[in-house]
């Protein structure tokens, strides 16, 4: 019997696309709005090194699975971070052209990474599931409310929802690795605490060290605006906030939310193929 949990009719394997966006990257690609355009940048910014990390902590426990079906689907989940920590980059790299000092952002983050490396492997692999319930969350939240991207360049949209629908693919990889090899309950809620904290706390900085360059970090109306969008209506996070946490409970598992229609709908409609095995 699998230990996967991965459910039928769901692969996980990487899609080869590049997405040249380095254009939309000059301006205020989401509507023309500072606020929107500068959290899913800030967002963006941790996902090279972040995803990066994801892999390592997998990649520590992956001789340890014996189960064919899992063993398949890190390999699927590895592929498939890799890609999009290199898109990111490139998302990233693009950045610059705007003035953003980017290199900066870029090393205060990896100090934290820096950190999380040298953490015991069961201390790195509970971060992982706490970071990846955090993408899978937001994900299903830009598959299922498409009007969230509403006003974003065409090319823009569509690599936020390549992202989204294999972040959702494999929600439960990392997960299902932890709870093969180490299977801590507790350990898994206390990790969790730590990854919310660093979450929102380097989602924040990005944002403002954004908004600051483009002048707009002490504008109320910007604020107003980005509070309304995240807290208010449309309420990005206000409304993820039962999803996020769903993760304390006993028992969580990710495909406790089953959104495999959101994946086949928004695979439809960008025009991309499922995953091959």
């Amino acid at each position: 019997m699998t230990i996967s949990s991965t459910p039928e009719g769901v692969s996980v394997a990487p899609r080869h696309l590049h997405f040249d966006i380095a254009d939309d990257l000059k301006t205020l690609w989401h509507g023309n709005d500072a606020f929107r355009t500068a959290f899913f940048n800030a967002l963006s910014l941790q996902f090279p090194d972040g995803e990066q990390q994801f892999i390592n902590a997998v990649r520590l426990y992956r001789d340890k699975v014996d189960d064919p079906k899992l063993k398949e689907e890190i390999r699927g989940f590895i592929g498939q971070e890799a890609l999009h920590s290199r898109e990111h980059k490139h998302y990233n790299e693009a950045l610059k052209a705007r003035g953003y000092n980017i290199d900066a952002i870029d090393e205060r983050f990896r100090r934290h990474m820096a950190w999380v490396s040298n953490l015991p492997p069961s201390r790195q692999l509970a971060g992982t599931c706490g970071a990846e319930h955090y993408t899978a969350v937001l994900a299903n939240a830009i598959l299922r409310h498409p009007e969230w991207m509403e006003g974003a360049t065409p090319d823009m949209e569509k690599l936020w929802r390549w992202h989204a629908i294999e972040e959702t693919e494999h929600k439960s990889v990392a997960f299902d690795v932890y709870r093969h090899c180490v299977g801590n309950e507790r350990l898994r809620r206390i990790v969790f605490l730590f990854v919310t904290w660093n979450f929102f706390k380097y989602t924040f900085l990005n944002t403002c060290s954004l908004l600051k360059t483009d002048g707009k970090l002490w504008n109320l109306g910007t604020w107003i605006g980005g509070i309304n969008f995240l807290w208010g209506k449309p309420g990005v996070l206000r409304k993820c906030m039962p999803d996020f946490l769903a993760y304390f409970r006993e028992g969580f598992h990710p495909w406790q939310q089953d959104n495999r229609e959101l994946i086949e709908k928004n695979l439809n409609e960008l025009e991309l193929k499922p995953s091959a095995r």
